[in-house]
C-alpha cells in the first residue's frame, strides 16, 4: 500500500511531539495496551523530590514528569466528528482528556492561563499531529465575560460543540481557615464554582441531543482534608451540580457526569495544592502505594463522552487508587 505524503508528515510530527512531551514514566513495549501489568509498579512511587512552583505550575517542570498518555494512548475512532471544549487542557486530567479525545477523532479547544502557554503548546502540537482541529483559548475563568467568550470562540473555531469538560480547578493548601484570605477564597470559588456555571450556561444553546458534559470533582468531595477547606467544598458543589443538571438536562438528551480522582500527579500539587513535605510522600497512603497519573483517567473521560455510555448520566466515576469514594 502506498504511503501518502500526509501520512508521512503526520507520523513525523507525532514522533517529534511525543519526543518533546514524553514523560519520565513512559511505558515500555512490554507495557503496551492490551498487556497485563501490576498497577503498583506501573508508575513512579514516593518518595519524590521536594519541589514547588508558583501557581498554577507547569507539568513540563515537574520531577518526575506526569504521563498524560502522550506515548501510550491509542484511539479507535470513538469520538469521530465531535467537537470538545476542555478547561484546564494544558496539563493534568484536562491534558489527558484532550490527547485521548483527539486520538478518538474529536476536534478540541483547550482553555488555560497565559502563564501555562508552554505546556499548552505541547498539547496543541499533539492534537495537530492527529490531523484534528485545535483551538487554543487562553484566559482567566474568574472573569464571566471571558467565560462566555470562551464558549463562543470554541464554537466558532471548531464549528460546533458536542462535549464540554469542566476541568480547571484552583487548589491551595492552608493549615487553618484563619490563613485563607478573602481574596484566596474568592479566587477558588470563582474558578471552581462560578466558572462552570458561566460556561455551562453559555454552552447550553449549542448542545444538541447526544451531547455530554463532564466535570472533574474529587475524592475531597467525600473525604475532605483539613488543609483543603475551601477546595473540598467546591468539589462537593461540583458533585452536586452534576447530579442536579443530569436531571435537568436529561429531557434534552444531554448527559452530565463527573470524574472523582484521588491523588493524581499534576501541577496542582506542586503549586500550592499540597505542602512541600506532602509532595515528597504524595500518594503513599493509597493501597496501590503511589499517586495516579493523568493518563490513567483518560479512558474514563472518553467513556463518559462516547455514545456507548448513552445511559450513563448523573454518575460520578472514581479513580482513587483504592481510597476515597465513590
Amino acid at each position: 500500500m502506498q504511503t501518502t505524503r500526509r501520512e508521512v508528515v503526520r507520523v513525523t510530527t507525532l514522533g517529534a511531539a511525543a519526543a518533546m512531551t514524553a514523560p519520565a514514566a513512559a511505558q515500555t513495549p512490554s507495557q503496551a495496551r492490551g498487556g497485563k501489568q501490576n498497577p503498583r509498579g506501573k508508575y513512579p512511587s514516593p518518595p519524590f523530590p521536594a519541589q514547588s512552583q508558583p501557581w498554577p505550575g507547569l507539568a513540563s517542570q515537574m520531577t518526575p514528569r506526569p504521563d498524560h498518555g502522550e506515548t501510550s494512548y491509542v484511539g479507535s475512532g470513538r469520538l469521530s466528528g465531535r467537537n470538545a471544549l476542555i478547561t484546564g487542557g494544558d496539563s493534568g486530567m484536562g491534558r489527558a482528556a484532550a490527547i485521548a479525545f483527539a486520538r478518538e477523532g474529536a476536534n478540541v479547544a483547550i482553555n488555560y492561563l497565559t502563564s501555562e502557554e508552554s505546556d499548552a503548546r505541547e498539547v496543541v502540537e499533539l492534537i495537530r499531529a492527529e490531523g484534528r482541529m485545535v483551538a487554543p483559548l487562553p484566559g482567566d475563568l474568574r472573569d464571566p465575560t471571558f467565560c462566555r467568550r470562551l464558549v463562543n470562540d470554541a464554537v466558532g473555531q471548531l464549528g460546533g460543540l458536542d462535549i464540554l469538560v469542566s476541568n480547571a480547578g484552583r487548589q491551595q493548601s492552608r493549615g487553618s481557615i484563619a490563613e485563607i484570605s478573602d481574596e484566596d477564597f474568592d479566587a477558588t470559588m470563582k474558578t471552581n464554582v462560578y466558572a462552570p456555571f458561566w460556561i455551562i450556561k453559555a454552552a447550553l444553546p449549542h448542545l444538541q441531543p447526544g451531547s455530554a458534559i463532564i466535570a472533574t470533582t474529587s475524592e475531597q468531595a467525600y473525604d475532605p482534608s483539613p488543609d483543603l477547606y475551601d477546595y473540598a467544598q467546591t468539589k462537593a458543589a461540583t458533585m452536586n451540580f452534576v447530579k442536579s443538571l443530569a436531571k435537568q438536562f436529561g429531557p434534552k438528551g444531554i448527559r452530565v457526569n463527573g470524574v472523582a480522582p484521588g491523588p493524581i500527579w499534576t501541577p496542582l500539587q506542586i503549586s500550592g495544592g499540597a505542602s512541600e513535605g506532602k509532595v515528597v510522600t504524595f500518594g503513599a497512603t493509597a493501597p496501590l502505594g503511589r499517586p495516579g497519573q493523568p493518563a490513567e483517567l483518560a479512558g474514563i473521560f472518553v467513556r463518559l463522552a462516547e455514545d456507548d455510555g448513552s445511559y450513563t448520566t448523573g454518575n460520578i466515576y472514581g479513580a482513587g487508587g483504592g481510597q476515597g469514594q465513590p
